[in-house]
């Protein structure tokens, strides 16, 4: 069997090691690693700048420690407590719901758009600046009050929660912060907290999707009329926000090849368009379209094209300026993938929790056969599986809140929050339409989950593809980035010559896969003969122990798969 075979080549692996730690002289010892590092290099994943700029991007969290197979419950609960603010919670409690109060779900899907006074109430109230300091006339608020806000709206209506999200987690208020210059924030993070300017940002190709790194738009560095600046051609499409956007961050691939530049790189960039005149655009960009509307299965909020030929664009508009050029990919790796795990996850939950009340109500007043379906086991079955789903979502948000309030930013936990919070999500509400039947396929004033039902395989599909991200981010970014020693023994593989280290480090890798093979077969054991009793959190830990030390073994043991580990 596979296994069998992985179980063999390790055995062998294991006994080079112990002949080279045998062998007094470097040249045996040098005889016995080569093969092995040889055969390494063939099956071990090329990894391109782009996948080293996202590899080496934020922070590692919990996710070391499910690799390490030895995590603890009760450092988790002592170190990640989310809170909100009485500034917050008051928001939440006021401003929040004076916005619910307004907005009626029905006629908002009948009109495709907010109504006028909507519009007015979210800048007015800076509901577009949650994220953006507060001496830039921003709310200040931390993560957690972000998901809170975007879960509560959505429970009212979609199209009403993507417009206040996008500005606080996929817009460029985040990258202006931290990379912008210092002309750059006091213009634009002012305007974008009162809701004066409204930003977009133009990733997604229609080639390439959302992947950065196979992006297909250009610019090229020249001068013109005394000006440094760049000819930029692109074609960016499902840009939400775009039809109403003021100012659009555009991500492409700049190219030098007169080498103009005088600071920062070719690469890819992260600029900022003004639609109308300023002070880093003097004389306007006219070559930028803002195109027709796209129509996202019938949801109303706003997405379209965002389009440009040979467009001139000063490098003023550059996030950071000219010595941020080239930088884009680190730029979008640190903050965007923290959106991810915010305000997508939010959407799962609302989505989650209506379905709980909803339709957990209607089962105890409907009834058949003359009594509430909620008595019938197949339904009981499929409210189990939706309760079950939000306790989940809600620990899921409260645990990753907590991890982004101390201060780190792990891109592989925001993945796995996106994928995993958004299927639940979408599990839940195809639970409850099944539940409430006929009342869920008709649409009206009254059919509360039929935005839901039409708007969960979005958040599905934007920032990657949940399919995708499941494989190529959670456990293929995840094994490298997260794994006490991969990531050391590539860079001994990438040297081509280190055999010194690549003997440290498979040594290191083997003796980690034997430690959790031992604890796994141990904890087996240990948990068999445990009961809850009164301490429950231990019964509970023990479980979480045995299930990280089988992880993280039969992630070593996945390690003979190399390049098969990307895909």
């Amino acid at each position: 069997s596979t296994f069998l075979r992985v179980m063999r080549s390790s055995v062998v692996k294991a006994a080079g090691r112990a002949l080279v730690q045998r062998t007094p002289k470097h040249k045996h010892a040098r005889t016995f690693i080569a093969p092995v590092y040889n055969f390494a290099k063939r099956i071990m994943p090329k990894i391109s700048d782009t996948e080293r700029a996202a590899l080496e991007s934020g922070t590692i969290a919990f996710d070391k420690d499910l690799f390490s197979g030895d995590p603890s419950l009760k450092e988790i609960c002592q170190k990640y407590k989310p809170v909100l603010t009485a500034e917050e919670q008051s928001f939440l409690n006021n401003e929040v719901e004076v916005l619910c109060e307004m907005l009626d779900g029905h006629q908002i899907d009948k009109d495709q758009n907010l109504s006028p006074k909507v519009w007015q109430y979210i800048r007015e109230n800076k509901f577009m600046g949650m994220v953006i300091p507060k001496h830039f006339g921003g709310k200040g608020f931390g993560a957690h009050a972000h998901a809170k806000v975007v879960e509560k709206i959505a429970g009212r209506s979609l199209a009403c929660a993507v417009t206040v999200m996008v500005p606080n987690s996929l817009g460029p208020g985040e990258l202006l912060h931290h990379y912008g210059t210092p002309e750059q924030k006091a213009y634009y993070l002012p305007r974008l907290a009162h809701g004066i300017d409204i930003p977009c940002f133009g990733l997604t190709g229609p080639t390439n999707g959302s992947d950065a790194a196979s992006m297909r738009d250009e610019g090229v560095v020249c001068m013109e009329n005394g000006v440094l600046g760049m000819r930029v051609t692109f074609n960016k499409r499902y840009i939400t926000l775009a039809p109403v956007a003021t100012v659009v961050g555009l991500a492409f691939r700049l190219s030098d090849p007169n080498k103009l530049l005088t600071k920062g790189k070719e690469g890819i960039t992260v600029a900022l368009l003004p639609t109308e005149k300023n002070q880093f655009a003097p004389n306007g960009l006219p070559g930028l379209k803002i195109g027709n509307r796209h129509d996202p299965l019938g949801a109303a909020f706003m997405n379209g094209t965002v389009q440009s030929e040979s467009m001139f664009v000063p490098m003023s508009c550059v996030i950071g300026g000219e010595e941020r050029t080239g930088f884009g990919w680190n730029m979008l790796m640190e903050c965007l993938g923290e959106g991810r795990g915010i305000s997508l996850p939010a959407l799962g939950l609302a989505s989650s929790r209506l379905a709980v009340l909803g339709v957990g109500g209607y089962a105890r007043v409907r009834k058949q056969f003359k009594v509430p379906i909620a008595a019938m086991e197949g339904i009981q079955e499929k409210l189990a599986i939706i309760g079950a789903n939000t306790f989940t979502i809600a620990a899921a948000q409260s645990f990753f809140d907590a991890i982004l309030a101390d201060k780190q930013k792990p891109p592989v936990l925001s993945a796995i929050m996106k994928l995993h919070c958004t299927e639940r999500g979408r599990q839940s509400v195809n639970e409850s339409m099944d539940i409430i039947g006929g009342a869920g396929i008709s649409k009206g004033p009254s059919n509360f989950l039929a935005g839901l039902y039409v708007g969960m395989p979005i958040a599905i599909t934007v920032e990657g593809a949940n399919v995708l991200t499941r494989s190529l981010i959670s456990f293929g970014q995840g094994l490298n980035r997260s794994h006490p020693h991969l990531l050391d023994l590539i860079e001994t593989i990438r040297k081509g010559n280190d055999l010194k280290g690549f003997n440290k480090e498979a040594a290191n890798i083997a003796r980690h896969a034997t430690v959790n093979l031992g604890r796994s077969l141990s904890r087996f054991a240990a948990v068999q003969l445990k009961s809850k009793g009164s301490d429950v959190s231990a019964y509970y830990e023990a479980h979480m122990s045995r299930l990280a030390a089988n992880f993280a073994f039969c992630a070593d043991v996945g390690l003979s798969l190399g390049g098969g580990l990307k895909t």
